[in-house]
């Protein structure tokens, strides 16, 4: 049955309040794994202006991201990445580390197509030493071959492998690239040197870009593609069931066959959900602190437990952020009462030099747009400042201060210059492998911690 057919069958009012609602419900626990489909396609798509490689393909970035990467917004400046979208559907995939130096974090992040993060690899979660670990998808059941010191277990056929490398300063990349190229991804027969078995069959992916996904009609059909890769499980099959009554998850949806007053309970139902994720933060589990928003938005299935709302707010706070042991990622949009605004006003962050963030890795404070979330271009090239700088920048006695405008403040001040949009602002701080507070201050439990980010002031 056509997704027309099944909702003209009880056209009352009644009925298209109830679409509207499914439609809210689906768009919020649909937007992550939507913007993750439409980023997905838009890497491993060869007609995509910014591909980047098949399937399976490990793909090493020698640069940090610019204000030229806008495919994924919130982007992360601090390391370059290694990435590879891994189809598991044929076999088990085997990713392979180097001995990485002691000093250097790093870290392995696997994300499926319903943007859990399940799985670690890297200084935190496995150490700095080399080894070998197997990714396989939902019905995988085989036993670990010889050589692996791990097996992690995606949700879906499909998983995004993030690889960062930590970057001291401009002149270390070729350090950095020393190290990408140690990372492997390979086959599971390949690592056994054993033949290959019959590959998958190809998939006409439905084309989708991050760029598009504003309107219902490319919203809901995008889902409806998206879903035939995420499979139902206990957290999601009444959400699902609910969206199959008004015809998401067929593979047929078709939102122009839809009556006109469906389409508006859709137009309807997609609005207010994304009312719904913009307002989240003033929910429980994202705590106001020093004008900060800090909390909790990234992790596995039981983390999320079916917190659609929540899954969506961290998507549009910026999609693959990394559970808080891994990193913690306080933002910001307002000083007091009114939004942080770089053609309206200077501001100033300033840290006591014994009360920097407490980390075992490295910190950073990162600038962007507060309309797009992009990188924000500016005459020095300095998109954030981060822990690696803090040796070259000026103190006033025991403080450290970050000037955050538009305009240069100077020579004397440029060092410690954060360049601002001529406009809305939106910062982001990264706590990479935060301190747990059992021996000292620490930002955990987010929200609730011993340490708190200092504030941003306004200044004339």
């Amino acid at each position: 049955m056509t997704t027309a057919a099944m909702l003209k069958t009880d056209p009352s009012e009644a009925r298209l309040k109830e679409i509207a609602a499914i439609a809210e419900d689906a768009y919020i626990y649909g937007l992550p794994i939507v913007v993750n489909y439409a980023t997905m396609f838009t890497f491993t798509d060869p007609g995509s202006p910014q591909y980047c490689a098949p399937f399976n393909t490990l793909v090493n970035d020698n640069q940090v991201f610019t204000p030229a990467n806008t495919v994924v917004v919130t982007p992360n400046s601090d390391t370059p990445y290694s990435k590879v979208w891994l189809d598991l559907r044929t076999e088990p995939m085997v990713i392979s580390v180097p001995d990485v130096p002691g000093e250097r974090y790093y870290s392995v992040q696997m994300i499926d197509g319903n943007t859990y993060n399940y799985g670690y690899i890297g200084s935190r979660a496995t150490g700095n030493a080399a080894g070998h670990y197997l990714v396989v998808e939902p019905d995988w059941n085989g036993d670990t071959p010889a050589g692996i010191q791990q097996v992690f277990h995606s949700t879906t056929p499909f998983s995004l492998v993030l690889f960062r490398t930590q970057l001291f300063d401009p002149d270390d990349m070729t350090n950095v690239e020393e190290v990408q190229a140690g990372y492997k991804v390979q086959s599971l027969s390949a690592f056994l040197g054993q033949p290959a078995p019959a590959p998958a069959p190809s998939i006409d992916f439905l084309p989708a870009s991050t760029d598009n996904l504003g309107n219902p009609e490319t919203f809901y059909q995008c889902l409806d593609a998206a879903l035939a890769f995420v499979p139902v499980d206990d957290y999601c099959k009444d959400i699902r069931k609910a969206m199959a009554s008004i015809g998401i998850g067929s593979g047929s949806f078709d939102f122009d066959s839809l009556p006109s007053d469906e389409q508006t309970a859709f137009m309807d139902g997609m609005s207010q959900g994304n009312e719904e994720v913009d307002n989240y933060p003033d929910r429980a589990g994202i705590a106001p602190v020093n004008g900060w928003s800090i909390g909790s938005a990234f992790g596995d299935g039981a983390f999320f437990n079916g917190d659609w709302l929540k899954r969506a707010y961290g998507t549009k706070a910026g999609i693959y952020g990394n559970d808080t042991a891994e990193a913690v990622y306080p933002s910001m949009r307002t000083c007091g009462d009114e939004a942080l605004d770089g053609s309206k006003h200077n501001y100033v962050m300033t840290f006591d030099m014994d009360q920097l963030p407490p980390v075992n890795a490295f910190w950073s404070v990162t600038m962007y747009d507060g309309n797009t979330q992009f990188l924000v271009d500016n005459p020095i090239g300095r998109y954030l400042i981060n822990s690696s700088m803090v040796e070259g920048m000026k103190t006033n006695g025991n403080s450290l201060p970050i000037y955050i405008q538009y305009s240069n403040p100077g020579l004397d001040k440029e060092a410690n210059w954060l360049p601002a949009p001529d406009g809305p602002i939106y910062l982001v701080m990264r706590l990479y492998w935060p301190k747990d507070g059992t021996e000292t201050s620490s930002i955990l439990p987010v929200g609730d911690g011993s340490w708190n980010p200092p504030p941003v002031m306004q200044v004339s």
